[in-house]
């Protein structure tokens, strides 16, 4: 029997630009494998229900070009596994995409010490990013910690081109290896009630479904940069689960748009607004590389002395969306029902935590994570700690967004919160009754109320005295 060539798989479940997959059908009969193991079931319930969906639609992708044989599922540690595996197959090189956290590097090491006996290893390919962490550098030699040199850098040096598609027919590796059966596989038990209101309210999951809405996008482009920031409208490219676990690359994001923008000039400056966006994400994973502590740590170290407080009772009311805050409560809403929230109503969700309720930003954090389809875990810490005042190139902690003007600008009808919120101001659409539906029964959900006017004013004034305090008391300036 030839040795077949072993995809590890853990993202990256598309069959475009895909160096690692190219790399294993190069060795010889594919073999796909995935592991349901530790490091999967810790995501957040809502990114592994996403995950699901994404390996049963790369599965069948992947039947119709190798005569029927899908991905090999099987429940354990892959360093445990694999390499009995692979001396049992005669494999001396296992293929993965790379995925850059603590984590995973972790397991990564793990599997090398497993792999060394054999005289086998372990091949690391690109395929989240637009260029090498390596290959974009300050002028020190250092990695960027402010955004706009970091984006004109990636401009100048030019995105690494996508890689060729996968063949139209790929040769399987046919030996029995069993594995789990995934049309009755779920990777989110914890869900509950929840599920089914991402059955019906998520976005299209698969690579052909990502490859249709940014061409769809494309198509309204010019009208980005002046209905971006309007969650009460289709202004975005909804992308970003597809992005989370790699229905489609970066690299081909780039590669489509500023074609498009070459062929359509009238949509070119709502495609560089919109490749601003995906420059930001990139700057994110730059900076989670180069502090891989970005998830746990404030990046500026003083700011851990800042007087948050870690849980309560007004934790509690925010994880549930009964704030009071219409905006704030109708954003947390949308994505414990979609998996995802508008990007701007995300900051104004998260300064409304981290500021008006002085609660910590890894409390935020660790709440998005759990109800996120398209949990990043770079753009995740970043955007959090960019609200929250802590990080780099962040928001200086005294800008404070006033959610009750932040709608009146970007949700100037009122649609967006009327969409999430039973009660705001008529009877209850689809997606507000769905919210009563789908959340626990012991939260006793009811029609949305407001909460007290003067709230908003308190807790400014709260946020500005803890700020003050805080200030007296380190170097911050």
């Amino acid at each position: 029997m030839t040795a077949p060539g072993i995809l590890w798989l853990t993202r990256d479940f598309r069959l475009r630009d895909n160096p690692a997959l190219l790399a294993a059908i190069a060795d010889g009969p594919l073999l796909t494998v995935f592991f349901i193991d530790r490091l999967t079931m810790a995501q957040g319930a809502a990114s592994r229900w996403r995950l699901e969906r994404a390996l049963r639609i790369f599965d069948a992708a992947l039947r119709v070009r190798t005569g029927g044989k899908g991905i090999v599922v099987l429940r354990g540690e892959a360093h445990e596994i694999l390499p009995a595996l692979m001396k049992r197959l005669s494999v001396r090189q296992l293929h993965q995409s790379d995925w850059s956290t603590v984590e995973m590097q972790a397991l990564q090491d793990r599997m090398r010490a497993a792999l060394r006996p054999l005289g086998a290893g372990l091949i690391l390919h690109p395929g989240h990013l637009l260029v090498h962490p390596g290959a974009v550098r300050s002028g020190n030699g250092g990695a960027y910690r402010v955004y706009s040199p970091f984006a004109r850098a990636v401009r100048q040096r030019g995105p690494d081109w996508p890689a060729a598609d996968a063949p139209p027919g790929i040769e399987p590796c046919t030996e029995p290896l069993g594995g789990l059966d995934l049309s009755t596989l779920d990777l989110a038990p914890d869900l509950h009630r929840g599920r089914a209101a991402l059955e019906r309210f998520a976005a299209p999951a698969g690579e052909e479904a990502a490859l249709a809405g940014l061409d769809d996008f494309l198509d309204r482009a010019c009208a980005y940069p002046r209905e971006r920031d309007r969650p009460d409208l289709d202004a975005t490219s909804r992308l970003s689960d597809h992005l989370a676990v790699g229905e489609i690359s970066p690299r081909t994001i780039w590669a489509r748009a500023m074609l498009r923008a070459e062929i359509s000039p009238e949509h070119a400056a709502g495609i560089d607004k919109f490749l601003s966006e995906v420059l930001w994400r990139e700057f994110s994973w730059h900076l989670l590389i180069g502090f891989p502590e970005m998830p746990v740590a404030c990046w500026r170290s003083e700011w851990e002395g800042f007087p948050w407080q870690k849980d309560g009772a007004s934790l509690i009311r925010w994880q549930r969306a009964e704030t009071g805050v219409a905006l704030v409560d109708a954003g947390l809403r949308e994505m414990w029902l979609t998996g995802q929230m508008h990007n701007r109503v995300r900051m104004v969700v998260a300064s409304w935590l981290t500021k008006h309720l002085l609660i910590d930003w890894r409390a935020g954090l660790a709440h998005f994570a759990d109800c996120l389809t398209d949990w990043d875990p770079a753009s995740n810490a970043m955007n959090w700690q960019w609200v929250a005042g802590c990080g780099p190139d962040a928001a200086p902690y005294f800008r404070i967004f006033n959610p009750e003007r932040q709608a009146e600008q970007y949700d100037p009808r009122g649609d967006y919160r009327r969409r999430w919120l039973a009660g705001f101001d008529r009877a209850a659409g689809p997606e507000a009754a769905a919210w009563i539906e789908s959340t626990p029964r012991d939260w006793h959900t009811g029609p949305w109320r407001a909460g007290p006017s003067a709230m908003l004013a308190e807790g400014r004034k709260a946020a500005l005295a803890a700020l003050a305090h805080f200030r007296a008391n380190t170097s911050e300036t």
